[in-house]
């Protein structure tokens, strides 16, 4: 079937000075793509600022005969977001990808969560990927094609102890995606989200060398790099990826417990059959809210 290529393509990639977002860079570059590599430069927690490490990212590039510019730009404002792609308009005429992987942490367990803490990371995750896709979307609409990645996380889908922002954050990304895959889908704009666990500065507290050293962010960009492919027609994809594993994550919907609406319905009635309620026994997919809603439609119109 021949390989994988982006000749002609150009992609914008938020947070690639370092880890996912590099290695993500560095990937597309090598099938032919045109890198705009985003990164403010900033610590962990999201302060501070620099140019030196999309700088070296872009040197990386080009010296393996690719072509990419540096853009330092926060993600987490509309004028942000908006000069990131003026940056690929002027470097490269056009944007056909967006991967949205700039991130900060500033952990903290709930009950010593504070305003800032919220903030800030709800603004760089959330917001972020709303204002760089945001300020894409137009061109993408107007060329017939796009393709945008949104980085999830297993903290928020499943769950983890002391990132209540982080997770809320995350979890949003899959709500924007629900969205937009119905609104770009007649302009051939696909969209997935993934939830991947690699060695970063994320990552490389919480866990020892020798199991970073198999969980490097290589093993993670060759799904994001087939999800921003044009050969990839899938649109609206969750996907677990690291360590070499990969899978498909969705939210489903149980066979449920209906009872008629003419007559009342009684906590007593929730109680009794509350294991119906909560069964996922044969679970089913609705690709839309339509498709949710047409089990209560059905039954009220009984």
């Amino acid at each position: 079937m021949g390989d994988v290529r982006f000749d002609g393509r150009v992609a914008i990639i938020t947070g690639a000075g370092g880890g996912l977002g590099r290695s993500h860079a560095l990937m597309l570059a090598s099938r032919g793509c045109k890198v705009v590599v985003n990164d403010l430069g900033g610590t962990l927690d999201g302060s501070g600022k620099g140019s030196a490490m999309a700088d070296k990212v872009v040197d990386e590039i080009k010296a393996a005969g690719g072509e990419a510019v540096a853009n330092y730009d926060g993600v987490d404002t509309v004028p942000g977001g908006q000069n990131i792609v003026k940056t690929a308009l002027d470097a490269f005429g056009k944007i056909d990808i967006v991967v949205n992987n700039a991130g900060i942490l500033k952990d903290k367990t709930f009950a010593k969560m504070d305003e800032d803490s919220w903030d800030k990371v709800i603004a760089v995750h959330m917001k972020g990927a709303f204002c760089v896709t945001n300020a894409a979307w137009p061109i993408m609409r107007d060329n017939a094609y796009g393709r945008v990645i949104f980085t999830s996380s297993a903290a928020g889908l499943f769950g983890n102890f002391g990132q209540a922002n982080y997770g809320a954050a995350k979890t949003a990304m899959v709500g924007m995606m629900n969205v937009l895959k119905l609104e770009g889908a007649k302009y051939n704009i696909k969209l997935n989200t993934i939830a991947p666990i690699a060695a970063s500065r994320m990552t490389e507290a919480l866990m020892p060398p020798q199991i970073l050293d198999k969980l490097k962010p290589d093993f993670v960009s060759p799904l994001v790099a087939y999800l921003c492919s044009e050969d990839c027609q899938e649109t609206g994809g969750i996907y677990s990826v690291g360590g070499g594993y990969f899978a498909r994550i969705a939210l489903m919907e149980g066979p449920g417990y209906t009872q008629p609406v003419t007559t009342p319905i009684s906590m007593e009635d929730i109680r009794d059959n509350f294991d119906k309620i909560n069964s996922l026994e044969n679970p089913r997919k609705p690709a839309n809210i339509s498709e949710e809603n047409q089990a209560i439609f059905a039954n009220i119109m009984k």
